[in-house]
């Protein structure tokens, strides 16, 4: 199936869901803590936790796993409107990810006018980006066909109340020979 997909259809898929998050709010509201490094934490446990989400190729081209990814997250400068990845280490303990992430963000976020602003990222990373100021229906995005990156792209939105929900715009793109 890798093969087929990987070297014959050559194809990724999307999905979009508006996922119920209204335990992860009431979680965050308890506790005071800040809404992006929570999400984050769930993001990067469930990744972590599906042996497919790790899958790449090694330096010599050898298909394999990583024990774990970290995330490669992107942080907004208001001032000019830009954006920049950092990325931090992961740690399946909540608030030690938690900190770390909070750290990263002071540490790094305020590096403007270049993309990497956290230098070192490691290979065994995964995009997530967050786009507070927009609640969207579908999100769609693209990697160049011959790309060899296999972890997925993970977009989420503003969240917003409909039904008595929180309800948080999600997306997910996958490379479709690591996820069958």
């Amino acid at each position: 199936h890798f093969d087929y997909y990987y070297n014959k259809i050559k194809c990724r898929y999307n999905i979009n869901a508006d996922i119920d998050i209204g335990a992860l709010v009431e979680f965050k509201k308890r506790r005071r803590l800040k809404f992006f490094p929570t999400m984050l934490y769930a993001v990067m446990r469930a990744v972590n936790m599906n042996k497919e989400f790790r899958m790449a190729f090694d330096e010599n081209g050898n298909l394999g796993f990583w024990s774990e990814v970290v995330p490669c997250y992107t942080v907004f400068h208001k001032e000019n409107h830009t954006f920049s990845d950092i990325w931090s280490e992961y740690d399946e303990n909540f608030g030690v990810f938690y900190s770390t992430v909070l750290g990263d963000i002071e540490k790094y976020g305020k590096i403007a006018g270049t993309i990497k602003a956290r230098p070192g990222q490691p290979k065994n990373f995964c995009p997530v980006s967050n786009l507070p100021w927009l609640s969207f229906t579908s999100f769609s995005q693209d990697t160049y066909t011959e790309s060899a990156f296999l972890f997925p792209l993970i977009k989420f939105g503003k969240y917003f109340e409909r039904d008595g929900k929180t309800l948080l715009p999600f997306s997910l793109f996958v490379s479709h020979a690591a996820a069958d």
